[in-house]
């Protein structure tokens, strides 16, 4: 099978403001609303010693699989099929300072064997493979402004190449004083919150009786935003229905004046490791609501010639007549 074989049959949600994926479309910045309390989503057991991250990307991650119908009170499919890769670059920063001010304050003996495993990188998606017994590959991507889609990338990989029938993507990041403190204290509005996809071998959602909202399109990291269009979009191809942007790049680009540029850093927030599938979920969101012009097709990009690469993503709709 290719990675075209590939498709979004789950969407869960995490974050400020939203209540279900049309939200997703929303105009308004969503800096003025509750943020998420995974106990109320989950309740409180197991939660206990789990950094933010790990929390917020447990509920999104229960959302994504009841979703997509692989969980109701237990996991509807055999755990040694489904994979997760989780995209995260300042998730779990808030925990690895305070591990680093309590060495330096009490020493080594004063450090939470509760707590220390939480520094590690990969917690947040082995956090979410334990507690939902997913026992296939398990990956931590903690890769820059692309990391988001690298990770829906590497989980459309790893099923090409029969490494699983189906993955959990993840991408989270948390809004507290060591992130600000890192970005050099930002004014603007950082996410704080969770996304995740259930991307599936068509094969294997046929078998249980699952559709897709979408099919995963042609991958490409380049350079800059041109060469990534080049690649994703030629000159005469067709164009897409929509294009959910890089942070910060509303306008410009090679793609004509027509085609929409959806900026989600304006309502949600820079949203780092999260962005990417944030940009997928949306687009998965736009094609429900069936916007006439939307043409089946959205292009998906995150990056830019500031960062070390920009990464893109097509995506098909794959509801009837696309």
């Amino acid at each position: 099978m290719s990675t075209s074989d590939v498709l979004v049959t789950g969407v869960g949600l995490a974050l400020p403001g939203v209540d279900g994926p049309a939200d997703l479309l929303r105009t308004g910045p969503t800096g003025g609303e509750p943020q998420v309390d995974p106990a109320a989503r989950l309740g409180k057991r197991g939660l206990r010693y789990k950094d933010r991250a790990s929390q917020l990307a447990l509920c999104a991650a229960a959302d994504g699989l009841r979703a997509a119908g692989l969980l109701t009170d237990a996991l509807t499919v055999p755990g040694t099929t489904v994979g997760v890769v989780a995209s995260s670059n300042l998730g779990n920063l808030d925990t690895v300072c305070e591990v680093a001010d309590g060495i330096k304050e009490t020493g080594v003996d004063g450090i939470s064997p509760m707590g220390l495993p939480n520094a590690s990188s990969n917690v947040i998606a082995s956090t979410v493979a334990i507690r939902y017994g997913l026992r296939g590959p398990n990956l931590m991507v903690c890769n820059g402004a692309t990391s988001g889609l690298d990770a829906v990338h590497w989980a459309a990989s790893s099923l090409a190449a029969g490494r699983a029938e189906r993955f959990v993507v993840i991408g989270v990041e948390t809004d507290n004083r060591y992130v600000r403190g890192l970005l050099g204290d930002p004014a603007g509005q950082l996410l704080d919150g969770a996304v995740a996809l259930v991307v599936e071998r068509a094969d294997a959602a046929a078998a249980r009786g699952a559709t897709g909202s979408a099919v995963l399109g042609r991958y490409a990291r380049e350079g800059g935003i041109d060469q990534c269009l080049e690649r994703l979009v030629p000159e005469g191809g067709e164009a897409p229905g929509n294009w959910f942007v890089p942070e910060g790049h509303g306008s410009g680009g090679r793609l004509p004046g027509g085609v929409p540029r959806t900026d989600l850093s304006e309502v949600f927030g820079s949203a780092s490791g999260a962005l990417g599938v944030l940009q997928v979920a949306a687009a998965v969101s736009w094609f429900g609501a069936g916007e006439p012009d939307a043409g089946g097709r959205a292009l998906v990009m995150a990056g830019t010639g500031r960062d070390d690469a920009v990464a893109g993503l097509l995506l098909v709709s794959a509801g009837p007549g696309a």
